[in-house]
């Protein structure tokens, strides 16, 4: 299995010759928020069999984003993105979309990705009529993989999501506050050694933040990489943690 980090909760996961596409923000500007480290996703990012959208958040379901992905991908989304999907970006986008709920599993090239739960807001908006399940993957093969998207620790998720060999955990956001539903590193730590992973790779830290805030509790953009991996080593040792740049990639061995 190869993986690509991209930046923030982006990722490609390639394995049994087939390249999956998480959470894809192929841009430099979210909103209000800009990519302060590392340029754009390369061209190559967009090449994928098919996404997976953990939630409706911007910063996940990126509708700038979706259009730029291959044609001919499949769109792996929570029950009820697919309305806002077609909203913003039409029918013809909007008729890729498998929407699925935890449980739910689909097949994907050589690949099973079964959706598991994830304890985040699932709304597009606190006001907003979009709604859906917060999701994260696990991704059947040898090695089998866990992508947790936004969510915090809760008791069932060994079960659902372990044991796996791989865990992209999130490790921090984008901004000067971490609210409810998020994972910190001591508690990404944890969350890694109850799905029995043996290799991590953190995300969802040290690349968006809001416009002109760099001055801004700088302690929460790069930092929460190297404390994830400092929590790790002090939880269990034997966790293998590979903490990449944007743009990087590494391999992960069959168990």
């Amino acid at each position: 299995m190869r993986i690509t980090w991209w930046g923030h909760a982006t990722t490609t996961i390639e394995e049994n010759g087939t390249r999956l596409l998480t959470d894809p923000v192929l841009t430099s500007r979210i909103a209000h928020l800009r990519r302060r480290r590392g340029p754009a996703p390369l061209p190559a990012a967009a090449e994928c069999d098919a996404v997976l959208i953990s939630h409706m958040h911007a910063d996940h379901l990126h509708l700038t984003s979706i259009p730029m992905v291959a044609p001919g991908a499949a769109l792996v989304v929570p029950r009820g993105a697919a309305r806002l999907i077609q909203q913003d970006c039409g029918p013809e986008i909007a008729d890729r979309c498998i929407e699925v709920a935890p449980g739910n599993q689909v097949r994907i090239g050589g690949l099973d990705i079964t959706a598991t739960t994830a304890h985040h807001d699932g709304r597009r908006l606190p006001w907003s009529s979009y709604s859906g399940p917060a999701l994260g993957f696990r991704v059947e093969g040898s090695p089998s993989a866990w992508f947790a998207g936004d969510t915090d620790l809760f008791d069932e998720l060994a079960a659902e999501a372990g044991p796996v060999d791989l865990a992209l955990v999130p490790v921090g956001g984008w901004g000067p506050s971490l609210g409810p539903g998020h994972l910190d590193p001591v508690r990404a730590a944890e969350a890694v050694q109850l799905v029995g992973a043996r290799m991590a790779i953190p995300v969802h830290f040290g690349t968006f933040w809001p416009i002109g805030c760099d001055w801004l509790k700088p302690e929460l953009f790069l930092p929460p990489g190297d404390r994830f991996k400092a929590a790790m080593a002090e939880l269990d040792p034997a966790v293998k943690v590979e903490l990449l740049v944007p743009g990087e990639s590494t391999e992960v061995d069959a168990p």
